[in-house]
């Protein structure tokens, strides 16, 4: 009778550890302890077995094996589920606890012949081992992939923020200052408005993608171009003096790149190019591409060394990964920031480029130049 109760006993351990495991996912962190106890209890009985000390009772062939199946799922649950170092010595306790069984009703010939059964049925707790470190490596990179994801979505819901509700933000700021310095209040105040609408728009649809989790359609057109250059001739002392080629077209993946370029530019001009007059901007087709060329003048010598943040260098990464090039430069008392945008794949224009002209783009010019690096 008390070797049925050390049977049960025996049997009882690892099904209860592995059972526990799959149904609380919340203690499998500590499956380490169980496995440790369950394999020193089956080794035990094993060795009680081996050295007549138990004898055999019907039906313990039938316990014993579903005790070794239960120690493999053990050994597998652990590698899947607790950090290497401390899965390692407990999967291999339960592998080998799992392994040996056999030796309780079969008496070997020679030591070889034991070591090979033994090794036979130890494939079953290294099989399980390696299931659960392929689950383990499956679910790493499903988590490394979500997380890129969701990385790739922040970024370019920042890049957002940036390009467009900064702008909308520094129109304001202008306005404000133009009421100011002695024009029309109201009318200063109706357009700082609108554009308090606009930034408001936009941060409302950058929730809304936070909330949704979902793909967000671009801002922007190449009709926006010019309510953009409209918009910026209104707000201060510089003109933009735009020049778009007749009949031009593009994707909307395009125009909204091309807006996004335009935007920034003009961002950058109020607020680095103070003493700016004129603003030179051209758009139109060359060679199965966008090209846009934004030029402005009265560009104050950097203060204090200052370099530019992060606007250019992560909006030239945004074109480069469209298959585009853009490149920004200082002139003699001035600045220039020209974009080539794809209008489609062809032979013409390549789905990448790596030009010396687009790695320069990224670059930031020395504090010794006369101009200071936008962002």
């Amino acid at each position: 009778m008390i070797w049925w109760v050390v049977a049960l006993v025996s049997v009882s351990l690892p099904v209860a550890a592995a059972v526990t495991a799959l149904a609380r996912p919340r203690l499998r962190p500590r499956l380490p302890a169980p496995a440790y106890a369950a394999a020193a209890v089956s080794a035990a009985v094993t060795l009680a077995y081996v050295t007549g000390t138990a004898r055999p009772v019907p039906g313990a062939e039938a316990l014993a094996m579903a005790e070794s199946v239960a120690l493999m799922t053990l050994a597998g649950l652990v590698v899947r589920h607790v950090p290497a170092r401390r899965a390692a010595p407990a999967a291999l306790a339960a592998g080998l606890a799992s392994a040996v069984w056999l030796l309780r009703f079969f008496v070997p010939a020679s030591p070889l012949e034991g070591v090979g059964a033994v090794a036979f049925w130890g494939l079953g707790a290294l099989l399980a081992a390696a299931v659960g470190a392929h689950l383990r490596v499956l679910e790493s990179r499903q988590d490394r992939a979500l997380a890129g994801l969701r990385t790739d979505l922040r970024l370019r819901l920042a890049a957002d923020l940036h390009d467009f509700v900064a702008h909308d933000i520094s129109e304001m700021v202008a306005h404000a200052q133009a009421g100011r310095a002695g024009g029309d209040p109201s009318q200063a105040l109706e357009r700082v408005e609108a554009a308090g609408q606009r930034a408001l728009a936009m941060l409302d649809r950058t929730l809304d993608t936070l909330r949704h989790d979902g793909s967000r359609t671009p801002p922007g057109d190449l009709d926006g171009i010019r309510e953009a250059a409209e918009r910026f001739s209104a707000a201060g002392p510089a003109r933009v003096h735009l020049r778009m080629e007749p009949g031009v077209t593009a994707t909307a993946d395009t125009a909204a790149l091309a807006y996004r370029v335009v935007i920034e530019g003009l961002t950058n001009v109020r607020r680095h190019a103070g003493g700016a007059r004129r603003v030179e901007l051209d758009v139109g087709a060359e060679s199965g591409a966008l090209l846009i060329t934004l030029t402005n003048d009265g560009v104050r010598r950097a203060r204090g060394g200052r370099r530019g943040g992060s606007g250019l260098p992560a909006l030239t990464e945004l074109v480069r990964a469209q298959g585009g090039e853009l490149a920004a430069r200082p002139l003699p008392g001035g600045w220039r920031l020209t974009a080539r945008l794809p209008l489609a794949q062809s032979l013409e224009w390549p789905p990448a480029s790596s030009s010396p002209t687009t790695r320069k783009a990224s670059a930031v010019p020395s504090a010794s130049s006369s101009t200071p690096s936008p962002t």
